[in-house]
This record gives structure tokens, sequence and C-alpha cells, in this order.
């Protein structure tokens, strides 16, 4: 059995593997409707499943590797919540059994990395953004695609770009440009973009 954690840590992990995304206090409890204590933070912090970092004056979440192992085992083996009814409980045993049929066929990890890679690009840029249609640098982002390859990143920004509603730009002062900004560029034509804004879906 897993270590114990009360309810909205539960949650809180299990919604973030989920989503497979870092994910804003303020979207957790206004989306979510998922409070995380600050005890609780901190215990999931401090054990490593949990890691909580400040951006723009906001704490955002981003579940570790052994956090995922803890929802699953969690999700193979853990209790329904305390008062729940008949039917829930009977839900909790369907889970897992049916998280159990595909652990043991190899299949869990990779049904819960599954995540649309456009979805997964407009979150991030969402969550860098400060403002509507602000210009993120592609290298902020591309870290923060669970590890999707370049190319298959560049073609959805593509597609993405033919809506209209996608933008991508050269940084006109190249002397600010990194290794980091050179090696993210979208490669169109004979151009390299470095920035993208998007406007709201």
């Amino acid at each position: 059995m897993p270590e114990k954690y009360g309810p909205g840590a539960r949650a809180a992990l299990l919604r973030l593997m989920l989503e497979n995304r870092a994910i804003p206090n303020t979207e957790l409890v206004s989306q979510y409707k998922i409070r995380l204590q600050p005890k609780e933070r901190e215990v999931l912090n401090s054990d490593g499943l949990l890691q909580t970092s400040k951006e723009a004056r906001r704490l955002v979440h981003e579940i570790t590797d052994k956090g995922r192992d803890w929802c699953r085992s969690d999700l193979r083996g853990g209790e329904p919540p305390t008062r729940s009814g008949p039917l829930a409980r009977v839900h909790a045993d369907v889970l897992q059994f049916v998280l159990r049929f595909l652990d043991e066929r190899g299949l869990l990890t990779e049904a819960f990395s599954v995540r649309d890679l456009e979805s997964l690009i407009r979150s991030v840029y969402e969550e860098l953004a400060v403002e509507p249609q602000d210009w993120i640098r592609l290298a902020r982002i591309r870290p923060r695609l669970n590890g999707a390859e370049k190319a298959e990143v560049d073609e959805t920004l593509v597609k993405m770009m033919k809506t209209g509603t996608v933008h991508l730009a050269p940084e006109s002062n190249t002397k600010v440009l990194t290794a980091e900004d050179h090696a993210a560029a979208l490669r169109v034509g004979s151009e390299d973009l470095h920035l993208v804004a998007m406007e709201e879906s």
C-alpha cells in the first residue's frame, strides 16, 4: 500500500498526473475545485511527490516521477474516500480492476502520459504568458512538452500557424539570442522563428 495522504493531497496528485502538465494553484481551485492546503503541499514537496514553484506571483504545481509512481500505486490499491457510498466503492473496485489489467500488460504508464500535443502546447503557453497574445520564446516552451520530439512539435506548430490564431516570429534583436533559442527555433523556409503568440482559442 502507498503511504497515505489526505483527500486534498490525493486529489491534487491524481489531477496533476491526469493533466500531465504544471497547474497553477489558482486553476487547481477554480477549475478543479481542489484545495491543497499549505501543510499538505509542504509534505508532498518534502516527500518528493510534488514540485511547487512561484511564477509571476502565483504558485505552480508539477507532479514528479515519484509522484506518478505513488499515484499508480494508490489507484491500484488505495482505499476509497471515507464516507463513500456503495456506488462510489463499486466504482473504485472497477477502476482498480481495469488499472491492474493495464499494469500487467505494461500499458498503465502509457495510458496516463498520452496527451494531445497541440493542447499541451497551448496549456504551456497560457501558463507562461503574462497577458493575452504575449510573445513567448520557444526555448521556454519546448522543455515543458513532456519530451516530445522537436520534429513533431515543429509539425504541430506549423499546423497551429495555419489556423491564423497562432503567430510565430523571429527575434529582431539577434544579440539577445542564446544557444537554447537557436536550438529551439522553428525553421520556416530560410527563416528561424523564435517567438510565439497565441490568440484565445
